[in-house]
Protein backbone atom coordinates (compact mmCIF):
# COMPACT_ATOMS: atom_id res chain seq x y z
CA UNK A 1 0.00 0.00 0.00
CA UNK A 2 1.58 3.35 -0.78
CA UNK A 3 0.71 7.43 0.22
CA UNK A 4 -0.56 7.61 -3.65
CA UNK A 5 -2.99 4.82 -3.22
CA UNK A 6 -4.57 6.38 0.00
CA UNK A 7 -4.74 9.73 -1.36
CA UNK A 8 -6.27 8.45 -4.59
CA UNK A 9 -9.39 7.03 -2.71
CA UNK A 10 -9.37 10.03 -0.32
CA UNK A 11 -9.71 12.36 -2.58
CA UNK A 12 -11.75 10.82 -5.06
CA UNK A 13 -15.38 12.80 -5.99
CA UNK A 14 -17.54 11.58 -5.16
CA UNK A 15 -16.50 10.11 -2.17
CA UNK A 16 -16.45 6.52 -1.42
CA UNK A 17 -16.62 4.72 2.16
CA UNK A 18 -13.40 2.73 1.83
CA UNK A 19 -11.69 0.73 5.33
CA UNK A 20 -7.93 0.68 6.30
CA UNK A 21 -6.90 -3.06 7.11
CA UNK A 22 -4.12 -3.32 9.63
CA UNK A 23 -1.18 -5.80 9.74
CA UNK A 24 -2.66 -6.39 13.43
CA UNK A 25 -5.92 -7.57 11.53
CA UNK A 26 -8.03 -4.62 12.39
CA UNK A 27 -10.33 -2.02 9.97
CA UNK A 28 -10.79 1.07 10.35
CA UNK A 29 -13.59 2.68 8.32
CA UNK A 30 -13.40 5.68 6.39
CA UNK A 31 -16.90 7.31 6.23
CA UNK A 32 -16.20 10.79 4.97
CA UNK A 33 -13.32 12.08 3.82
CA UNK A 34 -13.13 14.81 6.56
CA UNK A 35 -12.52 11.62 8.85
CA UNK A 36 -9.26 11.44 7.65
CA UNK A 37 -6.18 13.62 8.15
CA UNK A 38 -2.67 12.93 6.59
CA UNK A 39 0.91 13.90 8.31
CA UNK A 40 2.61 16.41 6.11
CA UNK A 41 5.67 13.49 5.35
CA UNK A 42 2.64 10.92 3.95
CA UNK A 43 3.85 8.07 6.65
CA UNK A 44 1.04 8.94 9.54
CA UNK A 45 -2.69 9.33 9.15
CA UNK A 46 -5.19 10.15 12.01
CA UNK A 47 -8.76 8.24 11.44
CA UNK A 48 -11.60 10.07 13.21
CA UNK A 49 -13.89 7.23 14.72
CA UNK A 50 -17.92 7.78 15.33
CA UNK A 51 -17.38 6.63 18.98
CA UNK A 52 -15.32 10.58 19.08
CA UNK A 53 -12.15 8.82 19.37
CA UNK A 54 -8.89 9.36 16.93
CA UNK A 55 -7.09 6.76 15.30
CA UNK A 56 -3.09 7.63 14.21
CA UNK A 57 -1.99 5.29 11.77
CA UNK A 58 1.39 4.50 10.74
CA UNK A 59 1.39 3.58 6.95
CA UNK A 60 3.83 1.07 7.07
CA UNK A 61 1.04 -1.16 9.32
CA UNK A 62 -1.45 -0.91 6.68
CA UNK A 63 -1.83 -3.81 5.02
CA UNK A 64 -4.48 -2.87 2.49
CA UNK A 65 -7.06 -0.37 1.42
CA UNK A 66 -10.94 -1.50 0.64
CA UNK A 67 -13.72 0.47 -0.91
CA UNK A 68 -17.32 -0.59 0.46
CA UNK A 69 -19.77 -1.01 -1.69
CA UNK A 70 -22.45 1.64 -2.46
CA UNK A 71 -25.42 -0.50 -0.57
CA UNK A 72 -27.91 -0.42 -3.15
CA UNK A 73 -28.92 -3.67 -4.94
CA UNK A 74 -27.51 -4.53 -8.91
CA UNK A 75 -29.05 -3.01 -11.74
CA UNK A 76 -30.95 -5.96 -12.77
CA UNK A 77 -34.25 -5.90 -15.10
CA UNK A 78 -36.99 -3.96 -13.47
CA UNK A 79 -40.18 -5.35 -12.15
CA UNK A 80 -43.71 -4.23 -13.45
Amino acid sequence: MTIEQLRRLHSARPFHPFDVHLADGRAIGVEHPEMLLQSQSGRTIAVACPDDTIEIIDLLLVTSLKPRGNGRPGRGPRRR
